[in-house]
């Protein structure tokens, strides 16, 4: 069956913005190749909000991180900062334009998170989405 056997790519990219849109260009190629479609326009989004708080809240070097195992997609990115993300606010004005990048991640994933880099300083942010 396509798309069963687990995968990992990290695409690392520097602080720019422009970056953003490599990342998701190349999230798509990634889950194309990998006969998974279906889960591109939401990774997309969500990989979206991920890298571009990482290169707006943090100084230097970020990566997407993307992962596949057992039916579940993970979407992340890697930072070098250590400071955990700010949690979301509670409340959002309908005219906001910033500060709720992680609570549409929290709304639209399957489950996500954070933990400080294992293998290397700063921390990484996660989200998964279930495959079936």
């Amino acid at each position: 069956m396509p798309g069963s056997e687990p995968w990992e790519y990290t695409l690392y990219i520097p602080h720019d913005l422009r970056a953003v849109t490599i990342c998701r260009r190349a999230l798509r190629l990634i889950l194309t190749m990998h006969c998974l479609p279906q889960l591109s326009d939401m990774a997309e989004l969500l990989a979206t909000e991920l890298v571009s708080n990482a290169v707006r809240h943090t100084k230097g070097p970020a990566a997407l991180r993307v992962r596949y195992s057992d039916g579940v997609l993970r979407v992340g990115a890697w930072d070098a900062d250590p400071t955990p993300p700010a949690p979301p606010p509670r409340t959002a004005d309908a005219g906001d334009e910033q500060g709720r990048g992680l609570d549409l991640v929290r709304a639209c994933a399957d489950g996500w998170g954070w933990h400080p880099g294992a293998t290397e300083p700063g921390k990484h942010v996660w989200c998964e989405l279930s495959a079936a």
